[in-house]
Protein backbone atom coordinates (compact mmCIF):
# COMPACT_ATOMS: atom_id res chain seq x y z
CA UNK A 1 0.00 0.00 0.00
CA UNK A 2 0.93 3.59 -1.10
CA UNK A 3 1.08 4.91 2.77
CA UNK A 4 3.49 1.91 4.07
CA UNK A 5 6.16 2.70 1.37
CA UNK A 6 6.40 6.52 2.46
CA UNK A 7 6.29 5.57 5.90
CA UNK A 8 9.28 3.09 5.59
CA UNK A 9 11.24 5.42 3.31
CA UNK A 10 10.72 8.64 5.83
CA UNK A 11 12.05 5.94 8.59
CA UNK A 12 15.32 4.81 6.97
CA UNK A 13 16.55 7.96 6.07
CA UNK A 14 14.89 10.20 8.94
CA UNK A 15 16.53 13.32 7.33
CA UNK A 16 17.84 15.84 9.23
CA UNK A 17 15.26 16.95 11.46
CA UNK A 18 15.72 13.09 13.56
CA UNK A 19 19.05 14.57 14.47
CA UNK A 20 18.34 17.98 15.37
CA UNK A 21 15.02 17.94 16.79
CA UNK A 22 15.05 18.45 20.85
CA UNK A 23 13.89 15.66 23.57
CA UNK A 24 10.39 15.49 22.67
CA UNK A 25 7.48 16.60 25.30
CA UNK A 26 6.28 13.11 26.54
CA UNK A 27 5.27 12.51 30.24
CA UNK A 28 4.80 8.37 30.59
CA UNK A 29 8.44 7.86 29.31
CA UNK A 30 11.95 9.53 29.46
CA UNK A 31 12.18 12.38 26.59
CA UNK A 32 16.13 11.19 26.77
CA UNK A 33 15.08 7.45 25.65
CA UNK A 34 12.61 8.28 22.89
CA UNK A 35 16.17 10.71 21.12
CA UNK A 36 18.34 7.89 21.55
CA UNK A 37 16.06 5.43 19.79
CA UNK A 38 16.10 7.66 17.07
CA UNK A 39 19.51 8.37 16.67
CA UNK A 40 20.60 4.71 16.89
CA UNK A 41 18.24 4.56 14.05
CA UNK A 42 20.09 7.45 11.96
CA UNK A 43 23.39 5.64 13.33
CA UNK A 44 22.14 2.35 11.54
CA UNK A 45 21.75 -0.21 14.58
CA UNK A 46 19.94 -2.85 13.21
CA UNK A 47 17.82 -4.26 16.81
CA UNK A 48 16.71 -0.75 16.95
CA UNK A 49 15.85 0.07 13.51
CA UNK A 50 13.69 -3.87 13.64
CA UNK A 51 11.88 -2.60 16.71
CA UNK A 52 11.19 0.89 15.11
CA UNK A 53 10.34 -0.96 11.88
CA UNK A 54 7.91 -2.99 13.60
CA UNK A 55 6.27 0.28 15.47
CA UNK A 56 5.51 1.62 12.12
CA UNK A 57 4.00 -1.46 10.76
CA UNK A 58 1.67 -1.56 13.32
CA UNK A 59 0.91 2.02 13.50
CA UNK A 60 0.11 1.96 9.38
CA UNK A 61 -3.03 -0.53 10.65
CA UNK A 62 -4.56 2.32 12.49
CA UNK A 63 -4.65 4.70 9.15
CA UNK A 64 -7.27 3.18 7.53
CA UNK A 65 -9.87 2.26 10.33
CA UNK A 66 -12.79 4.91 11.16
CA UNK A 67 -12.20 7.15 14.01
CA UNK A 68 -14.39 5.94 17.01
CA UNK A 69 -17.24 7.71 19.26
CA UNK A 70 -19.31 7.18 21.93
CA UNK A 71 -21.84 8.30 20.00
CA UNK A 72 -22.03 5.53 17.97
CA UNK A 73 -23.40 3.28 20.48
CA UNK A 74 -27.04 2.07 20.57
CA UNK A 75 -28.34 2.49 23.82
CA UNK A 76 -29.23 5.75 25.38
CA UNK A 77 -27.65 7.18 29.02
CA UNK A 78 -30.30 8.16 31.80
CA UNK A 79 -29.63 11.70 30.81
CA UNK A 80 -30.93 11.31 27.24
CA UNK A 81 -27.54 12.49 26.16
CA UNK A 82 -25.58 9.87 23.74
CA UNK A 83 -22.65 11.83 24.17
CA UNK A 84 -22.34 10.84 27.98
CA UNK A 85 -20.09 7.81 27.90
CA UNK A 86 -21.42 4.86 29.41
CA UNK A 87 -20.56 1.00 30.46
CA UNK A 88 -21.88 -1.96 32.41
CA UNK A 89 -20.07 -3.36 35.13
CA UNK A 90 -18.07 -6.51 33.59
CA UNK A 91 -18.26 -8.83 36.58
CA UNK A 92 -22.17 -8.14 36.97
CA UNK A 93 -24.66 -10.74 36.04
CA UNK A 94 -28.74 -11.29 35.98
CA UNK A 95 -29.47 -12.87 38.75
CA UNK A 96 -30.79 -16.66 38.15
CA UNK A 97 -33.10 -16.47 41.03
CA UNK A 98 -34.64 -12.82 40.17
CA UNK A 99 -34.35 -12.64 36.65
CA UNK A 100 -35.71 -9.07 36.22
CA UNK A 101 -34.44 -7.92 39.63
CA UNK A 102 -30.94 -6.74 40.09
CA UNK A 103 -28.18 -7.87 38.75
CA UNK A 104 -25.16 -9.88 41.39
CA UNK A 105 -21.26 -9.93 41.13
CA UNK A 106 -19.42 -12.79 39.70
CA UNK A 107 -15.84 -11.56 40.64
CA UNK A 108 -13.45 -12.30 38.00
CA UNK A 109 -16.20 -13.61 35.14
CA UNK A 110 -16.67 -11.01 32.68
CA UNK A 111 -20.67 -10.80 31.34
CA UNK A 112 -20.63 -10.96 27.28
CA UNK A 113 -23.39 -7.94 27.91
CA UNK A 114 -20.69 -5.64 28.65
CA UNK A 115 -19.73 -5.70 24.48
CA UNK A 116 -23.01 -4.49 23.60
CA UNK A 117 -21.81 -1.13 25.10
CA UNK A 118 -19.32 0.13 22.35
CA UNK A 119 -18.18 3.08 24.34
CA UNK A 120 -15.27 1.25 26.48
CA UNK A 121 -14.05 -0.15 22.94
CA UNK A 122 -13.98 3.17 21.47
CA UNK A 123 -11.77 4.72 24.74
CA UNK A 124 -9.31 1.86 24.27
CA UNK A 125 -9.42 2.22 20.39
CA UNK A 126 -8.71 5.66 20.27
CA UNK A 127 -6.09 5.82 22.54
CA UNK A 128 -4.17 2.52 21.90
CA UNK A 129 -4.06 4.12 18.30
CA UNK A 130 -3.00 7.70 19.24
CA UNK A 131 -0.29 6.09 21.02
CA UNK A 132 1.06 4.42 17.76
CA UNK A 133 0.44 7.13 15.54
CA UNK A 134 2.08 9.92 17.72
CA UNK A 135 5.21 7.46 17.93
CA UNK A 136 5.30 7.01 14.05
CA UNK A 137 4.96 10.25 13.32
CA UNK A 138 8.11 10.90 15.59
CA UNK A 139 10.03 8.66 14.07
CA UNK A 140 9.38 9.58 10.77
CA UNK A 141 8.47 12.69 10.65
CA UNK A 142 5.49 11.78 8.13
CA UNK A 143 2.13 14.01 7.84
CA UNK A 144 0.32 10.57 7.54
CA UNK A 145 0.37 10.05 11.02
CA UNK A 146 -0.52 13.29 12.43
CA UNK A 147 -3.33 13.85 9.98
CA UNK A 148 -4.74 10.77 11.29
CA UNK A 149 -4.50 11.49 14.84
CA UNK A 150 -5.78 14.91 14.35
CA UNK A 151 -8.76 13.01 12.96
CA UNK A 152 -8.93 10.59 15.66
CA UNK A 153 -9.18 13.87 18.06
CA UNK A 154 -11.64 15.55 16.97
CA UNK A 155 -14.01 12.80 16.34
CA UNK A 156 -14.04 11.53 19.86
CA UNK A 157 -13.33 14.55 21.98
CA UNK A 158 -13.76 18.22 19.62
CA UNK A 159 -16.56 17.90 17.11
CA UNK A 160 -19.91 18.49 18.53
CA UNK A 161 -22.07 15.97 16.53
CA UNK A 162 -19.70 13.08 17.99
CA UNK A 163 -17.11 14.36 20.52
CA UNK A 164 -17.12 12.70 24.49
CA UNK A 165 -19.07 14.96 27.46
CA UNK A 166 -15.80 14.79 29.58
CA UNK A 167 -17.22 12.78 32.33
CA UNK A 168 -17.68 9.17 33.33
CA UNK A 169 -21.08 9.88 35.10
CA UNK A 170 -22.37 6.27 33.86
CA UNK A 171 -19.33 4.17 33.54
CA UNK A 172 -19.88 0.68 34.88
CA UNK A 173 -23.46 0.86 35.86
CA UNK A 174 -24.51 -2.22 37.31
CA UNK A 175 -28.49 -3.31 36.02
CA UNK A 176 -31.15 -2.97 38.65
CA UNK A 177 -28.77 -0.58 41.24
CA UNK A 178 -27.21 2.26 39.13
CA UNK A 179 -26.55 4.33 36.38
CA UNK A 180 -22.82 4.46 36.92
CA UNK A 181 -20.10 4.81 39.55
CA UNK A 182 -16.44 5.88 40.61
CA UNK A 183 -15.48 2.45 39.57
CA UNK A 184 -16.38 2.95 36.12
CA UNK A 185 -13.07 5.57 36.06
CA UNK A 186 -10.97 2.71 35.79
CA UNK A 187 -12.18 2.77 32.02
CA UNK A 188 -10.66 5.75 30.87
CA UNK A 189 -7.28 5.22 32.71
CA UNK A 190 -5.94 5.44 28.94
CA UNK A 191 -6.51 8.95 28.72
CA UNK A 192 -3.25 9.61 30.10
CA UNK A 193 -1.90 7.51 27.00
CA UNK A 194 -3.30 11.02 25.03
CA UNK A 195 -1.92 13.58 27.02
CA UNK A 196 1.38 12.26 27.14
CA UNK A 197 2.17 11.73 23.37
CA UNK A 198 -0.23 14.02 21.65
CA UNK A 199 2.67 16.26 22.06
CA UNK A 200 4.93 14.47 19.72
CA UNK A 201 2.76 15.50 16.72
CA UNK A 202 3.40 19.29 17.48
CA UNK A 203 4.85 21.44 14.26
CA UNK A 204 2.44 19.26 12.24
CA UNK A 205 0.48 20.96 9.84
CA UNK A 206 -2.23 19.01 10.70
CA UNK A 207 -2.54 19.90 14.31
CA UNK A 208 -3.26 23.38 14.67
CA UNK A 209 -3.31 26.06 17.96
CA UNK A 210 -6.83 26.04 17.83
CA UNK A 211 -7.07 21.78 17.72
CA UNK A 212 -4.35 21.96 20.63
CA UNK A 213 -6.46 24.51 22.74
CA UNK A 214 -9.95 22.88 22.24
CA UNK A 215 -8.13 19.38 23.63
CA UNK A 216 -6.67 21.25 26.24
CA UNK A 217 -10.22 23.15 27.42
CA UNK A 218 -11.50 19.59 27.26
CA UNK A 219 -9.23 17.56 29.75
CA UNK A 220 -9.45 21.18 31.90
CA UNK A 221 -13.09 20.02 32.05
CA UNK A 222 -12.85 16.44 32.69
CA UNK A 223 -9.92 16.95 35.50
CA UNK A 224 -12.28 19.50 37.41
CA UNK A 225 -14.71 16.87 37.12
CA UNK A 226 -12.68 14.07 38.39
CA UNK A 227 -11.93 16.36 41.27
CA UNK A 228 -15.15 17.83 42.09
CA UNK A 229 -17.62 14.96 41.43
CA UNK A 230 -18.98 12.54 43.42
CA UNK A 231 -17.79 9.48 41.23
CA UNK A 232 -14.67 10.79 41.41
CA UNK A 233 -14.32 11.01 45.15
CA UNK A 234 -15.50 7.95 45.47
CA UNK A 235 -12.64 6.43 42.79
CA UNK A 236 -10.41 8.72 44.37
CA UNK A 237 -11.18 6.69 48.12
CA UNK A 238 -10.40 3.22 46.78
CA UNK A 239 -8.08 1.53 48.74
CA UNK A 240 -6.77 -1.16 46.20
CA UNK A 241 -6.11 -1.21 42.15
CA UNK A 242 -9.13 1.52 41.61
CA UNK A 243 -7.30 4.15 43.34
CA UNK A 244 -3.29 4.64 42.65
CA UNK A 245 -5.48 4.13 39.10
CA UNK A 246 -6.98 7.24 39.49
CA UNK A 247 -4.17 8.77 41.19
CA UNK A 248 -2.51 8.40 37.27
CA UNK A 249 -5.11 10.01 35.70
CA UNK A 250 -4.96 13.32 37.96
CA UNK A 251 -1.34 12.86 37.91
CA UNK A 252 -0.77 12.90 33.75
CA UNK A 253 -3.58 15.02 33.16
CA UNK A 254 -2.57 17.39 35.49
CA UNK A 255 0.70 17.31 33.58
CA UNK A 256 -0.67 18.19 30.30
CA UNK A 257 -2.58 20.90 31.58
CA UNK A 258 0.56 22.27 33.07
CA UNK A 259 -0.56 21.73 36.90
CA UNK A 260 3.32 20.90 37.80
CA UNK A 261 2.50 22.52 41.37
CA UNK A 262 -0.88 20.92 42.02
CA UNK A 263 0.94 17.52 40.50
CA UNK A 264 3.21 17.61 43.38
CA UNK A 265 0.78 18.38 46.32
CA UNK A 266 -1.68 15.41 44.89
CA UNK A 267 1.29 12.76 45.05
CA UNK A 268 1.32 13.04 49.00
CA UNK A 269 -1.91 11.43 49.05
CA UNK A 270 -0.75 8.65 46.19
CA UNK A 271 2.27 8.23 48.20
CA UNK A 272 0.29 7.45 51.89
CA UNK A 273 -1.37 4.58 49.67
CA UNK A 274 1.64 2.43 49.43
CA UNK A 275 1.12 1.89 53.62
CA UNK A 276 -2.24 0.92 52.98
CA UNK A 277 -2.05 -1.29 49.99
CA UNK A 278 0.81 -3.36 50.97
CA UNK A 279 2.09 -5.69 53.35
CA UNK A 280 5.67 -5.02 54.83
CA UNK A 281 6.88 -8.28 52.35
CA UNK A 282 5.58 -6.62 49.41
CA UNK A 283 2.11 -9.10 49.31
CA UNK A 284 -1.07 -6.54 47.94
CA UNK A 285 -3.60 -7.93 50.43
CA UNK A 286 -7.08 -6.23 48.50
CA UNK A 287 -5.40 -7.85 45.26
CA UNK A 288 -4.51 -10.94 47.05
CA UNK A 289 -8.64 -11.57 47.65
CA UNK A 290 -9.43 -11.24 43.91
CA UNK A 291 -10.58 -14.35 42.25
CA UNK A 292 -7.47 -13.43 39.80
CA UNK A 293 -5.31 -12.81 42.76
CA UNK A 294 -1.77 -12.80 40.39
CA UNK A 295 -3.63 -10.56 37.72
CA UNK A 296 -4.72 -7.99 39.63
CA UNK A 297 -1.81 -7.80 42.00
CA UNK A 298 0.09 -7.31 38.54
CA UNK A 299 -2.45 -4.82 37.51
CA UNK A 300 -1.93 -2.85 40.68
CA UNK A 301 1.73 -2.79 40.27
CA UNK A 302 1.20 -1.52 36.63
CA UNK A 303 -0.63 1.27 38.30
CA UNK A 304 2.03 2.47 40.32
CA UNK A 305 5.23 2.11 38.14
CA UNK A 306 2.32 4.16 35.76
CA UNK A 307 2.08 6.48 38.60
CA UNK A 308 6.32 6.47 39.55
CA UNK A 309 7.00 7.81 35.64
CA UNK A 310 4.57 10.49 35.77
CA UNK A 311 5.71 11.12 39.55
CA UNK A 312 9.41 11.35 37.48
CA UNK A 313 8.30 14.78 35.78
CA UNK A 314 8.33 16.51 38.79
CA UNK A 315 11.14 15.29 40.33
CA UNK A 316 9.24 13.09 42.97
CA UNK A 317 10.94 9.42 43.35
CA UNK A 318 8.20 6.38 43.60
CA UNK A 319 10.54 4.08 41.96
CA UNK A 320 13.05 4.58 45.85
CA UNK A 321 10.58 5.36 48.20
CA UNK A 322 9.91 3.11 51.39
CA UNK A 323 7.83 3.34 54.44
CA UNK A 324 9.88 2.84 58.08
CA UNK A 325 9.01 -0.85 57.71
CA UNK A 326 10.05 -1.31 53.87
CA UNK A 327 6.65 -0.77 51.98
CA UNK A 328 7.57 0.49 48.30
CA UNK A 329 6.96 -0.39 44.88
CA UNK A 330 10.34 -2.34 44.66
CA UNK A 331 8.94 -4.65 47.97
CA UNK A 332 6.37 -5.25 45.60
CA UNK A 333 7.39 -6.11 42.52
CA UNK A 334 10.45 -8.77 44.35
CA UNK A 335 7.32 -10.46 46.27
CA UNK A 336 5.71 -11.00 42.81
CA UNK A 337 8.32 -11.66 41.06
CA UNK A 338 8.85 -15.45 41.43
CA UNK A 339 5.03 -16.43 41.39
CA UNK A 340 4.94 -14.08 37.97
CA UNK A 341 7.90 -16.35 36.52
CA UNK A 342 6.35 -19.64 37.96
CA UNK A 343 9.15 -20.06 40.27
CA UNK A 344 7.17 -20.17 43.25
CA UNK A 345 3.67 -22.18 43.28
CA UNK A 346 0.95 -19.50 43.67
CA UNK A 347 -1.36 -20.26 46.63
CA UNK A 348 -3.83 -17.44 46.07
CA UNK A 349 -6.82 -17.74 44.02
CA UNK A 350 -6.09 -17.51 39.87
CA UNK A 351 -9.38 -18.46 37.99
CA UNK A 352 -7.89 -17.79 34.36
CA UNK A 353 -4.67 -17.84 32.62
CA UNK A 354 -1.93 -15.33 33.60
CA UNK A 355 -0.66 -13.27 31.05
CA UNK A 356 2.76 -13.08 31.78
CA UNK A 357 3.19 -10.69 29.00
CA UNK A 358 2.15 -8.10 31.30
CA UNK A 359 4.79 -8.81 33.57
CA UNK A 360 7.12 -8.59 30.97
CA UNK A 361 6.24 -4.82 30.43
CA UNK A 362 6.74 -4.44 34.35
CA UNK A 363 10.18 -5.73 34.18
CA UNK A 364 11.44 -3.65 31.29
CA UNK A 365 10.09 -0.35 33.17
CA UNK A 366 11.81 -2.11 36.38
CA UNK A 367 14.97 -2.72 35.00
CA UNK A 368 15.42 0.43 33.03
CA UNK A 369 15.11 1.98 36.62
CA UNK A 370 17.16 -0.56 38.97
CA UNK A 371 19.31 -2.20 36.77
CA UNK A 372 19.61 -5.54 38.34
CA UNK A 373 20.34 -8.94 36.94
CA UNK A 374 17.56 -10.61 38.44
CA UNK A 375 15.37 -8.45 36.54
CA UNK A 376 17.27 -8.78 33.24
CA UNK A 377 17.15 -12.60 33.49
CA UNK A 378 13.42 -12.47 33.77
CA UNK A 379 13.54 -10.05 30.77
CA UNK A 380 15.56 -12.67 29.24
CA UNK A 381 13.33 -16.08 30.39
CA UNK A 382 9.72 -14.59 29.17
CA UNK A 383 11.35 -13.34 25.48
CA UNK A 384 12.02 -16.38 24.65
CA UNK A 385 8.47 -16.32 23.61
CA UNK A 386 7.88 -12.69 23.14
CA UNK A 387 9.59 -9.88 22.64
CA UNK A 388 7.73 -6.84 23.53
CA UNK A 389 9.21 -4.29 21.19
CA UNK A 390 7.38 -1.14 22.49
CA UNK A 391 8.57 -1.92 25.60
CA UNK A 392 12.31 -1.81 24.07
CA UNK A 393 11.77 1.66 22.42
CA UNK A 394 10.05 3.40 25.28
CA UNK A 395 11.93 2.27 28.28
CA UNK A 396 15.14 0.25 26.73
CA UNK A 397 17.26 -2.79 28.42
Amino acid sequence: MKFKLIAFAALFSLVSYAASAQNPKVFLVKPERLSEVKNKVKAGDAQTKAWVNHLIKDANKYLTEKAASVTDKKQVPTSGDKHDYMSLAPYYWPDPSNPSGPYIRKDGQKNPEINDYSDHKAIDNTTKAVKYLCLAYYFTHDEVYAKKVAELIYVFFLDAATKMNPNMKFAQAIKGVNDGRGTGILDSRAFVDVVSFIDLIDGSKAWTNTDKSQLKAWFTEYYEWLSDSKNGHDERNAKNNHGIWFDTQMLGVGLYLGKEDAVKEYLKSTIARVDVQQETDGRQPLELVRTAALSYSTFCLDAWFTAATLADNVGVDLWNYKTKDGKGIKTALDWLLPYAMGDKTWTYPQIHEYKKGDFLTLLIKANSKYKEDKYRAAIDRLQSDKEDYLDEILYGR
